[in-house]
């Protein structure tokens, strides 16, 4: 067995003080999280969560090795689109998480957390930090505005942390459901080009240069984006980035059967541009290989391609998916894997975790790298279904996960 180090970068990382994850959800009534320490406790909060949420779900914590102290309130009305929380509020959280921490920084309404009105204001990033994050983002929404993406930027620095970017520009993806390309054409789909995220990765690797700030760069997905990076660190520029499973391992190929759980956003592209996201973790201009995890309700991905939600699940699937297309395929080594998992990640958002040395937190993995498994959605722990590696046979798998010293999972 190999031991990695459990601190997966999904935009959660565990152990610490209570820490943040970007997920989003829509509520149909008022709901306070309360605090979760066993399987059991988180269960019975994600049958309320799921008994609650409207069509899209965004599950909080998804799996059994995930715990999670979670709190947050929403409005009263009934229309889940018009509530909206109080920015101004002061994050409370308790001192210490003893199992792994999660702060809802982004709304769960059309506002995003780190910018209040759509955009137009920034929030209290030093709410935000002294609430325990260690990042900023507006989640699956671009910073449209330069100038408030330098001012961002700009600000971040007086506390040290980076601002987390999904780079699209929205008036080139508007009404897009996959990658624009001789696919989308034969199947009818209207596309999303390449140049909508490689626009914006070019000005946040501009702004970064100017303003010297720390951006990181979400999952990355086009050839352009990634040598666009690339040239932005030979200059110096404080940016890094994370790739993800399904965009260095499928193609826009896998939307011929308008298989929904195929749409995700950015979306699949073409040949080349997984050739060059595997070579730019070969070469560490991609930093991260990061889930991207989006759970979806079964009946909103059983909707038409078009009307579908993008997103899909990658908790249980990640270190699978790793270790065979690109540690079997002798593309990176398992160290090196694990470094763009765990290691890097923790250095990015300078958290503690991510090393095995003394005194570290004792979060840790334990897994066999040469364990077959089949993909069988029916067989996950998350309650969400919406993997395009369904029936997928992988090597790798969890055996236990430790979290702060406590095993949390088991496998049978």
């Amino acid at each position: 067995f190999v031991v990695g180090v459990a601190a997966i970068y999904v935009y959660m990382v565990w152990g610490g003080p209570p820490l943040q994850v970007w997920h989003t959800a829509k509520l149909t009534e008022e709901f306070t999280a309360g605090e979760v320490r066993t399987f059991d406790d988180y269960r019975r909060l994600e049958e309320r969560l799921f008994a609650q949420l409207d069509e899209e779900v965004y599950a909080l914590t998804e799996t059994g090795t995930e715990f999670a102290l979670a709190r947050y309130t929403a409005g009263s009305s009934a229309d889940p689109r018009s509530r909206k929380p109080d920015w101004n509020r002061s994050f409370e959280l308790p001192a210490e998480a003893p199992i792994g921490g999660v702060l809802l920084l982004h709304g769960m309404t059309d506002s995003p957390y780190s910018l209040r009105a759509l955009g137009e204001r920034l929030s209290e990033f030093g709410e935000l930090v002294a609430a325990g994050a260690v990042a900023v983002s507006d989640d699956g929404r671009p910073v449209v505005s330069s100038h408030m993406m330098r001012t961002a930027l700009e600000y971040a620095q007086t506390f040290g942390i980076p601002i987390v970017d999904h780079c699209e520009d929205p008036s080139l993806a508007a009404g897009g459901v996959m990658h624009e390309g001789l696919v989308s054409s034969r199947l009818g789909l209207k596309g999303i080009p390449s140049a909508a995220e490689e626009i914006m990765v070019a000005r946040d690797a501009l702004l970064a240069e100017l303003t010297e700030g720390r951006v990181h760069i979400c999952h990355v997905s086009t050839e352009g984006s990634v040598e666009i990076i690339r040239q932005a660190k030979s200059r110096g520029a404080r940016i890094t980035a994370e790739a993800t499973p399904h965009h260095f391992t499928l193609t826009d190929m896998a939307c011929e059967q308008y298989d929904t759980n195929t749409k995700m956003n950015p979306p699949l592209r073409e040949d080349h541009d997984v050739a060059a996201v595997i070579e730019g973790l070969k070469d560490g201009t991609l930093d991260v290989i990061a889930t991207d995890h989006a759970p979806h309700h079964y009946e909103a991905k059983e909707r038409d391609f078009d009307d579908a939600p993008f997103g899909v699940v990658g908790l249980e699937t990640a270190l699978g998916v790793g270790i065979s297309e690109l540690v079997d395929t002798k593309q990176l080594s398992l160290y090196d894997l694990i470094h763009c998992m765990s290691t890097k990640p923790a250095r990015i958002f300078d958290l503690p975790g991510g090393g095995l040395s003394g005194g570290s937190p004792a979060d840790l993995v334990v897994f066999d790298p040469t364990r077959l498994w089949i993909v069988d959605e029916a067989k996950f722990l998350s309650k969400s279904r919406n993997t395009p590696f369904s029936g997928r046979e992988l090597s790798g798998a969890v055996v236990r996960t430790v979290v702060a010293g406590m095993t949390v999972f088991e496998a049978d």
